[in-house]
């Protein structure tokens, strides 16, 4: 659920109000449970809030994912080969498919 905050927030400001408007209707809990996990995000540096009049502005902190993608490449070992595969192949299908679509419309047998 704090993952989903993030991307919300990821997004630009949003109002309390308004994450815990998606976030009650995603996960079917209660605004003080939402904004519980708003004060978990800020007070563990992932999110900052700033007043505006009545509101209250929440936004991402970009240094601690920061941090964590630092962290993170150490491992990207694992799943970059992966996703370049993977990549390649979708890359094939689609030309594949291209293909196929170019012949059957000069192949007027198929039409």
């Amino acid at each position: 659920m704090r993952r989903r905050i993030l991307e919300l927030l990821a997004d630009g400001e949003m109002t309390s109000g308004a994450v815990c408007a998606v976030i009650q209707e995603e996960f079917r809990i209660s605004q003080p449970a939402v904004s519980q996990h708003l004060k978990v995000l800020r007070d563990n540096g992932f999110a900052t809030v700033r007043p505006e009049g009545a509101r209250r502005l929440y936004a991402v902190n970009a240094e601690p994912l920061h941090d964590i993608d630092v962290w993170l490449d150490r491992f990207r070992r694992f799943w970059t080969p992966h996703l370049d595969a993977l990549a390649t192949e979708l890359a094939r299908g689609r030309r594949e498919r291209r293909l196929r679509a170019t012949d059957d419309k000069s192949d007027p047998a198929k039409s």
